[in-house]
């Protein structure tokens, strides 16, 4: 009999997992439980911390500054699909919030709003712990634990009400909530010693509801608190935000339709004719955001614009931990609070005298855009790849071009007269430069302190990286004029650009990139024409053998005349000149590169040409210098190239296609790029 394709659908299934995360259980074998591993009674906030340390970390030292790499916000679960890039400081700071709740220092009583200009994370941060907190409480070490009350028969309450089925926990509390407050203290110290290094939370009371139900049955069973629990079923509590279990998200709607209930429940008028009154736990519907994110993390999309009553529930939420649902008591909870807005925004929170309050329960995390080059192109590459885009190639420098001009428009102009924002760009991205040290860079950084909190969107440049994909230029590739022309075009009916100015600035930019980008192709062609590994090998040998013979104050031996000659200056010094080395500077670095040889040899390293980066660029330059006029570029640009110059560019479109991931029809445009260049004459000399 073969087997039918709900078959095949189950045997997919992990039943042993299903299992596990249904668990169910008596209170008493939920207290054994919490006696073996006290940590599933954690509040959300020591959740949410270990959370994020259970992916690892990275330290690192940046311009002398220890920093911290959090792996969970690159979002390796998930192929990186919600990865955050380049923005280690502030979820440095955002994780140490999370640190100093988790420890009860007074930030679990603080809302967390993230603030920065649109698309700069904030909401991808909100979205990776949200998603985080339900993966983890999948896990054994993430596991959570709740109640429902169970009455197989019909039980008659004092009040003459009837109890008969199941009910749940309205906001999914901890089962230990049952414990009477006067007795947790001896209970907690036999279930958690003092001396185990965790110390089971504070727990506040039962919601009105529980509540009400608990003091029903102590007084029907005459305060037997055995009868009672034998009512309760614990079970394993599966965070989901569709599902809208420990995860809760609000967002702001109209002004006029904004009701503070959809945060703490509302009555549920079917109920009040059963239970004869709207002031009965039982006819309410414990439902709003608050309640539903209970034990875990809600989002408050755009916070600042939520309606004044709204924001007054989030001081009663955060500082004491509590909500006021109408007509009952403050009930209370435990969550992590967190929201986002930007800068105009907060500007107005700020003006408003009235939300002093809240602004002294807030604790502001910026998050602005990236200004490290390297982690910008990280964003698109994300987005734009061969495994997502199909039929098209991407031409090699296309989305890092596109991303050097996202990053300079959030740079400020250097106060240092001698420092171009193009060479800032390049300081912050690690490239060094002469005169600059790792102090200077922390000095710009800190004279610089609205940097990345205005200029361009990632999503802007996404946005005409997809109108180059689609547009019908180019059949099968797309190269950096092409996404440079479109983000050019755009920024006319850009509406977040705030100034004639600032738009004029912008596209003086992009000729900035146009003149980096020309730069970087030409030295690709440089390198690709002197690619001949045989040749650049031949040539590094004759260097250092000159070198070895200039520094140790011999003659050479000339292969063809077999004399001892005096070390070939005129060589040495052509390699040189093409990395800047002066001739006063040229003993010096004859010496470095002995003693460079030297250390390789110590270690047991072979020297090659391509072992020192600024040797090798010296040793392309030169012999580039010595073959291009042979290449014959500059017939490109003409309409007839002979048969022998066709197969010498021929051999450097195939290195363009192998060395740097161009392909056939990239490879040719920049080779016609870089020709009319040479025939316009400015090639570097």
């Amino acid at each position: 009999m073969s087997t039918t394709w709900s078959q095949k659908i189950a045997s997919l299934q992990d039943k042993k997992e299903f299992a596990t995360l249904n668990w169910e259980g008596s209170f008493d074998e939920y207290l054994e439980i919490v006696r073996k591993n006290p940590r599933v009674t954690r509040t959300a906030y020591q959740r949410v911390y270990d959370m994020i340390l259970s992916h690892g970390k990275t330290e690192y030292i940046d311009n002398k500054k220890k920093l911290i790499r959090y792996h969970f916000f690159s979002d390796e679960k998930n192929g990186g699909r919600d990865a955050v890039f380049g923005l280690d400081v502030p979820l440095m700071k955002l994780v140490n919030v999370f640190k100093a709740a988790a420890h009860g220092y007074g930030a679990e009583k603080r809302v967390i709003l993230l603030h920065g200009p649109v698309g700069s994370s904030k909401s991808t941060i909100a979205r990776v712990l949200k998603r985080g907190i339900e993966d983890y409480s999948r896990t054994a070490e993430g596991a959570v634990y709740t109640f429902s009350w169970q009455f197989d028969e019909k039980i008659t309450l004092p009040d003459g009400s009837v109890l008969q089925g199941r009910t749940r926990s309205p906001l999914n509390e901890d089962p230990l909530k049952l414990v009477p407050a006067d007795m947790r203290a001896k209970l907690f110290d036999e279930l958690c010693p003092p001396d185990s290094g965790f110390t089971i939370p504070e727990l506040g009371e039962l919601n009105p509801s529980c509540r009400l139900i608990f003091k029903m049955l102590v007084q029907k069973y005459g305060g037997d608190l055995t009868k009672l629990y034998s009512h309760v079923r614990v079970h394993r509590l599966v965070f989901s935000e569709k599902d809208r279990i420990g995860i809760g998200t609000f967002q702001p709607k109209d002004e006029k339709n904004q009701d503070s209930t959809e945060l703490t429940g509302d009555i549920n008028y079917r109920k009040i004719a059963e239970f004869g009154s709207d002031s009965d736990p039982r006819a309410f519907n414990f439902d709003g955001e608050f309640c539903v994110a209970n034990r875990g993390v809600i989002e408050f999309v755009e916070m600042l614009k939520l309606d004044v009553a709204f924001l007054y529930d989030l001081l009663g939420a955060t500082q004491e931990h509590k909500i006021k649902p109408k007509k009952f008591p403050q009930t209370d909870i435990d969550e992590v609070i967190i929201g986002h807005t930007n800068e105009p925004e907060f500007k107005k929170l700020e003006s408003n005298e009235f939300m002093e309050a809240l602004r002294d329960r807030t604790i502001k995390i910026d998050v602005p855009y990236i200004t490290k080059l390297s982690e910008e192109i990280k964003i698109y590459e994300k987005e734009f790849n061969p495994r997502r885009i199909r039929g098209k190639h991407i031409a090699p420098h296309t989305l890092e071009m596109a991303a050097m001009w996202a990053v300079l428009t959030r740079l400020e102009e250097p106060k240092k007269h001698n420092l171009s924002v193009l060479q800032k760009l390049k300081l912050y991205n690690g490239k060094t430069l002469p005169n600059f040290t790792e102090d200077n860079i922390k000095e710009l950084r800190k004279e610089s302190a609205r940097e990345g909190l205005e200029g361009i969107s990632p999503r802007y440049v996404q946005d005409k990286v997809s109108n180059a994909l689609v547009s019908d230029k180019s059949e099968t590739s797309i190269n950096p004029f092409m996404v440079l022309n479109e983000l050019e075009g755009g920024l006319k009916a850009h509406s977040l650009i705030p100034s004639e100015d600032i738009r004029k600035k912008y596209r003086e930019l992009l000729n900035v990139v146009k003149q980096e980008y020309e730069d970087i192709v030409k030295n690709e062609v440089q390198r690709a024409i002197s690619a001949d590994e045989d040749a650049i090998a031949k040539l590094c040998s004759n260097f250092i053998d000159n070198v070895k013979a200039y520094t140790q104050k011999e003659k050479i031996k000339n292969k063809y005349t077999g004399l001892y000659d005096e070390p070939d200056e005129r060589l040495m010094r052509s390699i040189e000149e093409k990395i800047d080395i002066p001739e006063s500077r040229k003993d010096d670095f004859r010496r470095e590169i002995m003693n460079y040889i030297g250390a390789l040899a110590i270690d047991g390293k072979t020297f090659n040409w391509r072992t020192n980066e600024r040797l090798q660029k010296a040793l392309e330059l030169k012999l580039f210098e010595d073959q291009k006029d042979s290449i014959k570029l500059k017939t490109l640009v003409s309409s007839v190239v002979d048969k022998d110059t066709q197969e010498k560019i021929d051999v450097v479109k195939s290195r363009l296609i192998k060395n740097f991931g161009y392909d056939d029809e990239s490879a040719t445009d920049v080779l016609n790029f870089v020709a009319s260049i040479f025939a316009r004459g400015d090639a570097k000399e």
